[in-house]
């Protein structure tokens, strides 16, 4: 009996020898997590529970030359309630207030929100959406609300901000101002000056309260956002407005695929409207793809500017050398060229054959003069810069193509078949800055978007002019080449455009696009620039596909859009001479006014024609009629943004611009 008592002491005394052994492994294990791995741990555990959050800085603002606000950076506010915070009492007592206060601000019942708290607070809910997308002055109000004032920390309230992208005057010139995403499409003025207008981020402290959910730490940063600079875009409202509106009317009577519209300030390159319009599948137009900037195809009849330049200039021909249209067609190795007149136009001059835009004449001229030396004629197509993109800020323009002599991509018909715009590339706006050149006597200039980057009222860079080419050809040339375009409107193939009002000087051009192919289309443009003596403004249009039933020819479809700008721009803002006396009265303008009041009798709905007038008169005028009143500028009125006989309608708000 004392043998068994003795073995169940040993196993008594090994089981315990065995716990004490675990024991102190337990606590050896203990303290290294504690004071060994500690710190390794701790990292994991913050990690894994709070997490350092960016918050996306403010983008700065994309102005209009005129200041108006093309796109701007909004803040947006999520609210979300801890439902787990708020002390029995501070709840109890105020979730009727509370939900009284949600229900006026959100206009649901009260019963809903006093309701949906409870179940919160019942569940543990720890993340209840209360409200999203709030603007700040909102947010600052439910902040106020019962337990909600409280705070984070003991009532329970968070508050998300975001930042959102806004075009405050609508979707004007989308394509070229952008988007915040990166893709080959959106890529204008938002991506290229990205490194402007994006600022520095800040970031704030977050907990893990639930899965894939987190709730700030405290009410204030680690680190504010830095926000982003200003740019002034060289975009004009107005002018964009015109371009707009004058495209898409074209684009639905001819029943196009798309188009584009340029216009360009003469001296600077400004680019003051730009339009890209695309059709979608139930037939209306938008938007879809920069087709000024990166569609390249072959020009047509507008690139026979290149020709009359290198004849003249070169000396090989003059606007009174005579060419036989030859019935019109002539072959070049076994490939025809044609005249879109039957039969020809006879023995012409080569001014002539410009002005009726003669692909018989043009050719001839150039095939004649540069056959033994094609490379002459090319080289000066390259010393303008049209073999290369024009390296604009804006990403994703068009390849360009010009054939060489030597080269793989060099025959016997191309140089005759880029005498009228076939076998090359190019795209609208490089098309554009040619004929601008013309328009600015010579200087080639690169097409300008952003005029300036500005912090407030600080310029921070400021974008000048530049020069691609001096003087692209002498100016005997230049005066030849004026007086030609200029007839083109006047009594050539844009005589359709032609008015007494106002002068203008272009180009008409209808191309073929896949020809030979059971997909040929037609391209139809004009191009030039207004008025025609001291040019102000240069303008392309093109209008890919037209609906041949309607019509392709480029005076016919592209032409009215241009005429449509310059005679808004000539209405609206007319070429004055110097003023001798500026205190001079007028009297026609002082009998108009005089009149005014009993028009306004008369018809007290409509808005008055307030253009000419001093700036207190017209104020006066249309406030006295109901109308809100915008002033820009000093001086006279030079525009009004609602049309003169327009029904008035309650608190309409009218701007006018003074000069």
């Amino acid at each position: 009996m004392a043998i068994e008592d003795k073995k169940i002491s040993y196993r008594m005394y090994f089981v315990a020898v065995l716990f004490f052994i675990m024991a102190a492994l337990v606590l050896i294990k203990l303290n290294n997590i504690q004071w060994v791995e500690g710190k390794y741990y701790r990292n994991l555990g913050n990690k894994r529970t709070v997490k350092n959050f960016p918050i996306p800085a403010n983008k700065g603002n994309v102005y209009s030359a005129d200041g108006s606000l093309l796109a701007t950076s909004i803040p947006e506010y999520a609210v979300y309630f801890d439902a787990v915070v708020p002390a029995d009492t501070l709840f109890n007592n105020n979730i009727r207030g509370l939900s009284d206060s949600l229900a006026v601000m959100f206009g649901k019942p009260s019963g809903y929100y006093q309701t949906k708290l409870q179940k919160a607070r019942s569940l543990k809910s720890r993340y209840v959406s209360i409200a999203k997308k709030l603007s700040y002055t909102e947010q600052v109000r439910l902040k106020s609300f019962p337990i909600f004032k409280k705070g984070a920390n003991k009532g329970g309230i968070i508050i998300i901000p975001e930042t959102v992208r806004k075009h405050p005057i609508g979707l004007v010139a989308k394509r070229t101002i952008g988007y915040e995403r990166s893709n080959e499409d959106g890529k204008g003025l938002e991506y290229a000056f990205r490194a402007y207008l994006n600022g520095k981020n800040g970031h704030r402290m977050m907990q893990k309260i639930a899965k894939n959910q987190w709730k700030p730490i405290s009410d204030v940063n680690e680190k504010d956002p830095q926000d982003g600079y200003d740019i002034i875009s060289t975009i004009d409202v107005y002018i964009q407005d015109i371009a707009h509106h004058a495209l898409l009317k074209q684009l639905e009577i001819y029943k196009a695929d798309h188009g584009c519209v340029v216009v360009m300030e003469t001296k600077t390159g400004h680019i003051k409207a730009i339009a890209n319009l695309g059709r979608a599948e139930d037939g209306t137009y938008f938007e879809t793809q920069n087709y000024a900037i990166a569609e390249s195809h072959e020009p047509g009849s507008t690139f026979k500017l290149m020709d009359l330049i290198a004849v003249l200039d070169d000396k090989k021909a003059d606007t009174s050398t005579v060419y036989d249209s030859r019935g019109g067609q002539i072959q070049y190795y076994k490939s025809w060229v044609r005249d879109s007149h039957k039969g020809g136009y006879g023995k012409i001059s080569l001014a002539r054959g410009f002005e009726v835009s003669s692909n018989t004449v043009l050719v001839q001229s150039v095939f004649n003069n540069y056959k033994d030396n094609p490379k002459q004629f090319v080289d000066r197509i390259k010393s303008y810069g049209l073999h290369k993109p024009l390296g604009l800020p804006i990403k994703g323009e068009g390849r360009t193509y010009i054939p060489y002599p030597g080269t793989s991509g060099w025959s016997g018909t191309s140089l005759p078949w880029m005498a009228f715009g076939y076998g090359l590339m190019v795209t609208p706006l490089q098309t554009l800055t040619l004929y601008n050149a013309v328009a600015n006597n010579g200087v080639m200039v690169k097409p300008l978007f952003v005029s300036e980057v500005k912090e407030w009222n600080k310029t921070i860079k400021k974008f000048n002019t530049e020069v691609i080419h001096p003087k692209i050809c002498s100016q005997e040339t230049l005066n030849k080449v004026h007086a030609v375009l200029e007839n083109v409107v006047k009594k050539g193939t844009g005589s359709k455009l032609y008015s007494k009002d106002f002068s203008m000087s272009g180009k008409t051009g209808t191309a073929q696009v896949n020809y030979g192919k059971p997909d040929m289309y037609y391209a139809s443009s004009f191009v030039g620039y207004f008025p025609a003596v001291q040019p102000k403004y240069s303008c392309i249009v093109v209008i890919h596909k037209p609906d041949k039933s309607v019509g392709y020819y480029g005076a016919d479809v592209a032409g009215p859009v241009f005429k449509r700008i310059a005679q808004k721009i000539f209405t609206d803002s007319p070429a004055t001479n110097h003023v001798k006396n500026i205190d001079a009265k007028v009297v026609s303008q002082e009998k108009k006014y005089a009149n005014y009041y009993q028009d306004v009798v008369k018809e007290d709905h409509v808005v008055p024609n307030v253009k000419g007038m001093e700036a207190m008169d017209a104020v006066a005028l249309l406030e006295n009629l109901g109308l809100k009143v915008k002033v820009m500028g000093v001086g006279r009125v030079k525009r009004q943004s609602i049309a003169s006989g327009q029904k008035i309608n309650t608190n309409q708000t009218i701007i006018i611009e003074l000069s």
